[in-house]
């Protein structure tokens, strides 16, 4: 077995669902930790999904609110991504929001 860190980044843009993480085949992902920021002076909200490898949606956030100029936390413990598993995030308003996952993936 192989360990390695990773992390995966996203500029939220738009208020499009945006895939942070997909976990390879053959691969366990352990997110250790979701940092989102918000840079425009402006409290705003994020939704944080994961899609297992049958298309099934299942909500992690819905709708956490980051407060103007702040830097949340969403993870309280760690979270096991299985293979084929997408990360998403989405957030209610474009250009404010900011996305760090830090990643172990075991292969």
């Amino acid at each position: 077995m192989s360990n390695t860190y990773v992390n995966a980044k996203v500029d939220l843009t738009t208020t499009n669902i945006t895939t942070l993480y997909t976990c390879a085949a053959l691969t366990t992902g352990i997110v250790k930790s979701i940092i989102v920021s918000e840079d425009s002076n402006n409290a705003d909200t994020i939704t944080l999904t994961i899609t297992d490898a049958s298309s099934a949606v299942f909500s992690i956030y819905k709708t956490k609110a980051v407060s103007a100029n702040g830097t949340v936390e969403l993870l309280t413990a760690p979270l096991v991504v299985q293979a084929s598993e997408i990360l998403k995030v989405t957030a209610a308003t474009a250009n404010r929001l900011h996305v760090v996952a830090s990643i172990l993936e075991i292969t």
